[in-house]
This record gives structure tokens, sequence and C-alpha cells, in this order.
């Protein structure tokens, strides 16, 4: 039997994550686990965690990466799943990820997009097709293979160990989806299922300052990669380990 852990960051966020742990609650496909990891809350996160059976850790250094990777840590479970607390995930979101995985052996990683709410129409279609859209179409390119949206992913345990060291899962001023999928070796398939949705905020985009700091971090988690991480060595060590797989 597969064990699934669901990992939740989440700071001040008591309200949301009320939302989704009752979303959770509802899957046709329960989670082994589910981890809030409490960064630093002073309101009434830790409390609806607990209320809701929960496994509560706390991460006092504040940041989404020194949360969830301390989540990650945590999790037992063969498949880590990662929702952020204002995710909304359908009620077969686990099952069908859990069924894809299984099927397909060689996936490491399985991640799909999302569906703004609590904003315009024309607010949610900018975010799906300029900003997610953008995000998945530039940086598969520079990957060569699908990048990880934090808020809708699932990877198996083993790309968890191999990779925890290397993140920089101490910074807060990185995405720490596109740091974890720098990070991964060609040796990790990352696979995007376009109907693998759940909804999330359009919180991001409430002010130019707030947008403005997102693409600042994107631009700082690109540039700490250096030469390294340069898009055509990536492609070059995919296509070695192609190679080498066929021989």
């Amino acid at each position: 039997m597969t064990t699934i852990s669901v990992v939740i960051p989440c700071y001040n966020d008591a309200a949301f994550l009320e939302v989704v742990l009752a979303a959770l609650a509802a899957q046709t496909r329960p989670a082994d686990e589910v981890i809030v990891v409490d960064n630093d809350s002073t309101d009434a996160s830790a409390r609806v965690a607990r209320a809701a059976g929960a496994v509560l850790v706390v991460e006092p250094v504040h940041g989404i990466w020194p949360a969830a990777a301390t989540g990650y840590d945590a999790a037992s479970g063969d498949l880590i799943a990662r929702l952020d607390a204002d995710s909304v995930p359908p009620p077969d979101w686990i099952a069908r990820a859990e069924a894809i995985l299984t099927l397909a052996p060689l996936v490491d990683v399985l991640t799909g997009p999302g569906d703004f709410y609590d904003c315009p129409r024309w607010v949610a279609a900018l975010g799906r097709f300029v900003y997610l859209g953008g995000y998945f179409r530039l940086i598969g390119l520079w990957l060569a293979q699908p990048p990880i949206f934090g808020s809708n992913f699932v990877m198996r345990r083993a790309v968890w160990a191999e990779v925890r060291g290397l993140v920089h899962r101490e910074r807060d001023d990185v995405h720490d989806d596109l740091d974890l999928s720098l990070h991964l070796p060609p040796s990790v398939t990352v696979w995007f299922d376009p109907t693998l949705r759940v909804g999330i905020s359009a919180r991001p985009f409430e002010t130019w300052r707030g947008i403005a700091r997102r693409l600042d971090w994107a631009y700082r988690t690109l540039a700490l990669h250096g030469p390294a991480g340069s898009p055509w060595r990536l492609r070059l060590a995919r296509r070695a380990w192609a190679r080498r797989l066929r021989s």
C-alpha cells in the first residue's frame, strides 16, 4: 500500500487553512498524514490544525522554503504532496495523483496548475494564462522539462531525500518550487498534468509591490544557480542521461 503525506506551510492563514483542511477531509482517498507547518504564526493557525487532526510542526524561521522543507523532512509517506494554505483541492485530488504515479513508475514528480479564485474573472484569466502559463512554458524551456508548481504537486519520497541537502532551504527570498526544480538531477522526471487542478488565491496580485516581489524572487532564484543551472547545461545533462538509459 502506498502512503501519502500532505504538507501545508502556513503563516497567519487560519481562515484559509480551515478551508484546505476541510477539503482534505473530504477526499475520496484520504491522506495518510496531513502535516501543517506553522511558520511561527500569531493567529489561530495552530489551533485550526490541531482541531482538524493534522500533525502540527513548528518552524520558527520565517519563509516558505524553511517551512516547506521542515514539512518534507517530517513526512513519513511514500509520496509527499504539497498544498499551500490557500489551496483548495477537489475531492479526487489525492486519488488521481496516486493513480497517475502508480501507473507511471518512471514519473518522479507530478504537478498541475491552479485556478485563481476570490478575484475578478479578468484577473483569474491573467493569472492562469500569463502568470502560470508563462511559468510553465518559459521555465519549462529553461529546464527542458516542466517546473514544479509549489501549490500543487506530489513527489516520491526518494526525490526529497536526494535533494534536501542541496536546495536553498534556509532562504526566504527565493521561489521554493523553482529552486527545487533547478536542483533536480537529470534522472528525476517531472510530469505536468493540466487536469490535476486546485483552487489558489489571487492574493499575489492584490498589489504591484506583491507582484514585483515575486518577480524579484524569480530573478534571484535563477541567478543563484549560475552557470551550472543555465538552460544549455541542463539540456546537455538530460540528453546525456537519456543516452545513458538507452545504452
